[in-house]
């Protein structure tokens, strides 16, 4: 095995590892903020590992710096999109959860 493959499949197990982890916090988190965050934080860093592990698989090229800018794009619009709508679900009146007080 090459060096690179394993490199690349590190960064693409990570990823996968990521974005699972993104999937049991939106089933298993209280409210609609908690796996917002879930799914907007461990779902962009994973999803840019598995795109950094094709881009060293592939190596530098054409593919690889289009992957490139599809990776920049994630990193920017997948932030921006939660909270965009964690901002709409607050303004519409969606209270955050609250751990209630046993006393």
């Amino acid at each position: 095995m090459d060096i690179i493959t394993i490199i690349s499949g590190i960064f693409i197990f990570a990823g996968c590892f990521f974005i699972v982890i993104a999937s049991i916090g939106v089933l298993r988190l209280p409210d609609f903020y908690t796996r917002l965050h879930a799914a907007g934080k461990a779902d962009t860093l994973g999803q840019g590992l598995i795109f950094l592990g094709l881009i060293i698989y592939e190596g530098f090229n054409l593919i690889s710096l289009k992957m490139l800018f599809i990776v920049i794009f994630i990193f920017i619009a997948n932030p921006t999109a939660t909270h965009a709508a964690a901002k709409a679900a607050f303004i519409s009146g969606l209270k955050p959860w609250r751990k209630k007080d046993d006393n």
